[in-house]
């Protein structure tokens, strides 16, 4: 049997994969320079926030109080060397005597919790995509119904909703499963021509030079021969790493028949539903939550690893984001979990295309407004209008999408590498994105105190979340909606044209974002002086 060569367009761009939320390497060639989301332009040449300038002028001298940052994310390595000194304590729990100490609900929750936990200890680690989970739901109803067995206005509408989610759930999935058998099939070649190799290179010359009568391994010798007249060898091995991504696509995010709830145990069709989860903040994927923490608040000048943004934080770990798409229930419930136990400052890198209970989340972001909590969130990675797109959660309440003055949401920027100022991968939106920061090539904490570069709106966001910490710590009296207004008002504005993301269109970041600028912690602090003591914001 031979094998069939056909390699997809979209194979062909494995290395610009652009998913809602994932971690990306530094899309340009050379290496960003170190620290440099917290440098500033006019000294360092690079775009940063201008934290380090900050800290040695206008903060100099100046004292603060210690502010409470909770990071809603996959998990923290609260043992991390450059983390755990900042790690939030609830001195209300008496840790590990299986005690609710403090009476809120959440036993021996010392350091945060976990809703995507059971009580046995256990953990949800793979999920499906909310498409997933709305395609199951409807077509359980509708899928053995045509058109004309609908009856009644409010079946119909559902049925024609049905009908969306289907055709979105198939152009999104269909894709996947294609890249998916291609890439079995490339790594099943390799495997079979490297063993036929033995210790040689896999290159053109060494492919060639294989005589055989199998007709398997002929088989894999030609599909081999046309994948090295695109790709070297060692990209060609390197396919095994995107073939385990798509698997986890394929098996778990487009799975309908995929559902790891049963192992949190708790009534998931009750939105109102609050306890449940267990207490351990790390879970078994902790990068991208580790990461986070880092670029918040990692100790500044202790020289070790690397320095965060806010030099007087600590933080809460709530873990809320598997791998695959966060629910709206424990999105929900982990921001008031937030907000009850002391944060002023919470910070959101994760994001969906669709959501299955937008209200209850909703009802969240309007409880932070009302305990003045500030909600930074990653804009997300798609190179996509946020104003035209579905992104969520957003700061959209009600059915007139009134914004929320306690959300910010946050695209991301490049350090500067021959004029690209934009990340290729953000998303922008003139009135869903409010600014810009730095989101590219960021090296800062991961799990084992180990310490590891990444690129993603997901990094943009905790710069931001860091520069709002900082403020409210030196200027305890700012409210979140002034923080916003500040953060927003003394944002850079560029001038110059920027690339489009998902384009090669030069545009003003004006037509990006509702300020045309990437944030500045000098400019902040400078605004803030000015704010502090005035009641009124101006509306940004």
């Amino acid at each position: 049997m031979k094998f069939q060569f056909k390699i997809s367009i979209a194979l062909m761009m494995l290395f610009c994969i652009n998913t809602a939320f994932a971690n990306y390497v530094n899309p340009t060639d050379s290496v960003a320079p170190e620290n440099w989301f917290n440098l500033d332009v006019s000294k360092d040449g690079v775009r940063g926030v201008s934290t380090e300038a900050a800290y040695s002028t206008l903060l100099k001298g100046k004292t603060s109080r210690t502010v409470v940052v909770a990071v809603i994310d996959s998990g923290i390595d609260i043992e991390h060397e450059d983390l755990k000194d900042i790690i939030w304590i609830n001195t209300g729990e008496i840790p590990n005597n299986g005690k609710d100490d403090d009476g809120n609900g959440y036993v021996d929750d010392v350091h945060g919790w976990n809703f995507i936990g059971g009580k046995d200890g256990e953990h949800v680690d793979y999920d499906t995509y909310e498409i997933t989970r709305l395609y199951k739901m409807y077509s359980d109803e509708f899928q053995d119904m045509s058109k004309d067995d609908v009856k009644g206005r409010k079946a119909k509408k559902r049925y024609a909703t049905y009908l969306e989610i289907k055709d979105a759930f198939e152009k999104a999935s269909k894709p996947a499963v294609a890249q998916y058998n291609q890439l079995t099939m490339i790594v099943e070649v390799t495997n079979l021509v490297k063993k036929e190799l033995g210790d040689k290179e896999l290159n053109k010359e060494n492919v060639a030079a294989i005589e055989t009568e199998d007709e398997k391994l002929k088989g894999g010798v030609e599909m081999m021969s046309r994948l090295l007249q695109s790709y070297d060898g060692e990209t060609i091995e390197g396919f095994k790493g995107y073939l385990d991504s798509y698997k986890e696509r394929v098996e778990y995010g487009y799975n309908p028949d995929f559902n790891p709830r049963g192992i949190v145990g708790d009534d998931y069709e009750n939105s109102k539903e609050r306890y449940y989860g267990n207490n351990d903040v790390e879970g078994p994927h902790a990068d991208h939550g580790t990461h986070v923490a880092g670029i918040i608040g990692a100790v500044r000048g202790n020289d070790v690893g690397m320095d965060g943004v806010a030099d007087n934080v600590r933080i809460m770990a709530v873990r809320t984001v598997p791998n695959g798409d966060e629910r709206d229930k424990d999105v929900a419930n982990a921001i008031i979990y937030a907000v009850d136990n002391g944060a002023s400052v919470i910070n959101m890198s994760f994001g969906k295309s669709y959501s299955y209970d937008e209200k209850s989340v909703e009802k969240a972001i309007k409880y932070a407004r009302k305990k003045d909590v500030l909600l930074v969130h990653a804009a997300g990675n798609s190179a996509q209008n946020n104003d035209v797109d579905g992104n969520f959660p957003n700061d959209l309440l009600g059915k007139k999408g009134k914004e929320a003055a306690n959300w910010l949401e946050i695209g991301a920027s490049n350090w500067g590498e021959g004029g690209n100022d934009l990340a290729t991968f953000s998303n922008y939106g003139q009135e869903q994105v409010d600014v810009f920061a730095p989101g590219v090539d960021l090296y800062a904490t991961v799990p084992q105190s180990d310490y590891r570069s990444m690129s993603g709106t997901s990094m943009a966001s905790p710069v931001v979340a860091g520069v709002a910490a900082l403020l409210r710590s030196y200027y305890p009296a700012l409210t979140a909606a002034q923080v916003k207004s500040i953060i927003m008002e003394s944002a850079i504005v560029m001038d110059e044209d920027v690339n489009k993301p998902g384009s090669d269109e030069m545009v003003k970041l004006s037509e990006l974002s509702r300020t045309g600028g990437v944030i500045n912690v000098v400019e902040a602090v400078k605004l803030a002086e000015k704010t502090k003591g005035k009641k009124k914001v101006k509306k940004p």
